[in-house]
């Protein structure tokens, strides 16, 4: 019978036992053995792949990380993540993006990307030890297929590339009226791009679930504060380009199940969105400030889900008429629509697929009435009037 070696005494003393004691116990056998230091990363890179096995992505463990502990521990899994990754290949696009932006976040804190030495060796093994409890104890996640699209086209990256220049523009101006003009005709350019993906991949046939254009789904975060109203606008967004989106309030992040062209663009949009909703409610508190109100929670969070709800109304309305004007284009209609529709059909049976069992979340904290009225006003600020398709 071997014995046991530093890191095995460490993980038996601390990993499998909750109270502060036996962490201490183990960060003093590994603080005592720098020789140890190698094995102990080595096992943390173990835990990192057996992450993987049970359907967690680089971007949904350092979120975790993050959401449960603290920035030391998400640079200590960051660190592990990449090192992790240098033995094989990134299993597909989505996933290789995700190490690439930890890795941009590596090199921005510091020269080699490595975690910051803490100020001994036992307060680092400690930080440790924290980490390996947490990736030991996470659970099982709804495995997330590969990203299924054909290669993508000139057509489609010029696309892509004007709809991020008209958020970029949205969430530079100063002026609310201009930024949510400019969001609307985001999501004309969205809605359109959507509907010939569709014409384009039912051109050889039906919709078939598991085929080369088939439904798959991507995890996207919500993150703190007022997580249950950025849940309700990441759901509408997610609607509005015909996708649907499933909340994990526990683990920070929303799973969205829809075609790849669309995913990419509801990660976009939700993005620039949460980035306008949070300057135009800057400001309005300021306003409220400056009348003699106190900063309050309970005013951003009403703020955050009247603007999540009337610009879900607004974004629904624009599909709906851009996909109406498609119809109507050359008599299109008796083609275009069924194909719509089965696409729809696919998302739902694919998402019912991946999660059998959903509940309704009531929208809690939502009291205020002056936040309310003033988020309202910063999503329906602007008359948003309809444009011709931009192509």
């Amino acid at each position: 019978m071997s014995t046991p070696t530093t890191v095995g005494r460490a993980f038996e003393a601390a990993l499998y036992a909750e109270t502060d004691a036996a962490l201490d116990t183990g960060a003093s056998l590994l603080a005592a053995d720098p020789a140890a230091d190698a094995e102990l990363t080595r096992r943390g890179e173990e835990f990192v792949a057996a992450a993987w096995r049970r359907g967690w992505q680089p971007a949904d463990v350092v979120r975790y990380v993050r959401r449960e502990l603290d920035e030391t521990h998400v640079r200590l899994v960051a660190a592990l993540i990449r090192g992790e990754a240098g033995r094989r290949p990134a299993p597909h696009p989505r996933w290789a993006a995700q190490l690439a932006e930890l890795a941009e976040a590596a090199e921005a804190a510091g020269p080699d990307g490595s975690p910051p030495a803490r100020t001994d060796r036992f307060s680092r093994a400690t930080a440790v030890l924290e980490l390996y409890r947490l990736l030991l104890g996470l659970p099982a996640l709804e495995p997330l297929d590969p990203p299924r699209r054909a290669a993508v086209s000139s057509s489609d990256s010029r696309t892509l590339a004007r709809i991020r220049a008209l958020l970029a523009k949205a969430e530079a101006t100063g002026y609310p009226e201009e930024a949510e003009a400019l969001s609307a005709k985001a999501q004309e350019l969205m809605a359109r791009h959507s509907i010939d993906e569709a014409v384009l991949a039912a051109g050889g046939g039906t919709v078939r679930a598991g085929g080369a254009d088939a439904p798959g789904a991507c995890r996207i975060g919500v993150d703190p504060p007022y997580e249950t109203a950025k849940a309700v606008l990441l759901d509408a967004v997610a609607a509005a380009n015909r996708c649907r989106a499933v909340w994990h309030e526990e683990f920070g992040f929303s799973t969205v199940v829809g075609f790849e062209a669309d995913l990419e663009v509801v990660e976009l949009l939700h993005t620039s969105l949460l980035v306008q909703a949070t300057a135009a409610m800057t400001a309005a508190e300021a306003a409220q400030r400056a009348g003699g109100r106190k900063r309050t929670k309970t005013f951003r969070q009403s703020f955050l889900a009247a603007y999540a709800h009337r610009m879900g109304d607004r974004l629904a309305a624009t599909a709906r008429e851009q996909t109406a004007e498609a119809a109507g284009e050359g008599g299109r209609e008796r083609d275009l629509l069924p194909v719509l529709a089965a696409r729809d059909v696919a998302v739902t049976e694919h998402l019912e697929r991946l999660f059998p069992k959903t509940v309704t979340t009531r929208l809690r904290g939502v009291s205020d009435e002056a936040g309310w009225h003033q988020g309202t006003a910063a999503a329906d600020r602007a008359r948003v009037e309809r444009h011709r398709p931009l192509r």
